[in-house]
């Protein structure tokens, strides 16, 4: 249950990870009404938990994270976890502090339980007798691993996109646990457009001859759909503004235009390389059901109204958008920040001027870094012993 880092000669880095599995013996019911038993849960820590068990950071992840967000699995790997540039020594996420924690969502594909998973009452994989899932069935199952590490407090939950609405679920669900929060370049309920994008993503793999239904695990998998998918999601994660800087209207390895079906711009190799390395990584029916439950988070719908959703938190939030996000525009940022400040709740909000879209929460970091940073040292100020805050 600690911390799993080696040293390294970086010492900006939490070193050599391992990633580890907790299986609750309870079942879990889930907000459907069904229930899963049997559940592996994937993740990793890093730093060490505190006798008080309230040091922690719990970090969530977007649709294709995991719970690998920082340092590297081995010294031959070059590309390290997710979230490097925030979590490890002196850190937005110091784990000379505190102790963080991140583990992969239910449904997900990279070792917690999900479609891919062997259902045990067939001894088969699930595929679509996987039950439908929600955001708050995702919280619902790190609140067992937080048990079971003796987390006793999180001094923060912080993420983005999807991220950030496992973040607002958390402060929802269990406001007595939860001391502050971090909402990056998310929503309180998804857009009729972003549900629109999602239901492309997922008809272009079950299009797919492959999918068979979801019972694809013993043949071909539905590759073609699945980048597909990816492709039409990665324009979402852009900006125009991005793309031109990047790419404009550049040729791909040639002189003139062809005449043809094949790649002519730098922007189709670009997107066609984003969705073959995604299906490499990533489980087709995985993103049908993460997906869904993106559609499904809408707290004003279920609680009334957005105030009323935040009524019972007792966290002090931190909201920071983007400036060119066009999925999850500042817009929906400012709805959390003027929720909360309705009904008298603590919040500072920041809106980072960056061209790169969606993605500038997993690309600008710079400021991130210093916002976060001086959040935590405030909240670290209430919440912890003087000893521990330096």
């Amino acid at each position: 249950m600690n911390n799993q880092s080696k040293e390294t000669n970086n010492s900006a880095s939490v070193g050599i990870v391992e990633t580890q599995y907790y299986q609750p013996a309870e079942k879990i019911k889930l907000e459907s009404g069904l229930e899963l038993e049997d559940i592996t849960i994937a993740y990793e820590t890093y730093g060490k938990l505190n006798p008080e068990g309230n040091n922690v950071i719990l970090i969530e992840h977007a649709l294709s994270g995991d719970a690998h967000a920082a340092g590297y699995h081995s010294s031959e790997e070059k590309k390290p976890g997710w979230w490097d540039e925030m979590i490890g020594p002196g850190k937005a996420f110091d784990t000379n502090k505190f102790f963080v924690v991140c583990s992969n969502v239910l449904g997900g594909c990279k070792g917690t339980t999900g479609p891919s998973s062997v259902n045990p009452e067939i001894g088969k994989p699930y595929g679509l007798d996987f039950p439908m899932i929600t955001i708050g069935d995702m919280v619902q199952v790190q609140k067992k691993l937080l048990d079971y590490l003796g987390v006793k407090s999180l001094l923060c939950v912080a993420g983005g996109s999807m991220g950030g609405m496992q973040v607002q679920e958390w402060t929802i669900s269990h406001p007595e646990m939860v001391k502050s929060a971090v909402v990056i370049a998310s929503t309180s309920r998804l857009s009729a457009q972003g549900i629109a994008f999602n239901e492309v993503g997922r008809n272009a793999i079950i299009s797919d001859p492959n999918w068979s239904g979801g019972n694809y695990y013993d043949g071909e998998s539905p590759a073609r759909g699945l980048a597909i998918a990816r492709m039409i999601a990665h324009i979402t994660y852009l900006s125009e503004e991005s793309m031109h800087q990047k790419f404009g209207r550049k040729l791909q390895n040639k002189a003139k235009l062809d005449f043809n079906f094949d790649i002519n711009f730098q922007i189709e190799s670009y997107l066609r390389h984003q969705g073959e390395s995604f299906v490499e990584r990533f489980d087709a029916n995985s993103y049908l059901y993460i997906t869904k439950a993106i559609d499904y988070f809408d707290l004003p719908q279920k609680f009334g109204s957005l105030a009323q959703a935040f009524r019972k938190i007792q966290a002090k939030f931190l909201v920071i958008s983007f400036t060119s996000d066009w999925l999850f525009p500042p817009e929906q940022s400012k709805d959390i920040v003027k929720a909360l400040m309705k009904i008298g709740k603590e919040v500072t909000y920041c809106d980072i001027d960056s061209p790169y879209g969606h993605d500038a929460f997993l690309l600008e970091y710079s400021q991130q870094i210093k916002i976060i940073k001086s959040f935590i040292k405030e909240v670290s100020k209430r919440n912890l012993p003087d000893s521990t805050v330096r």
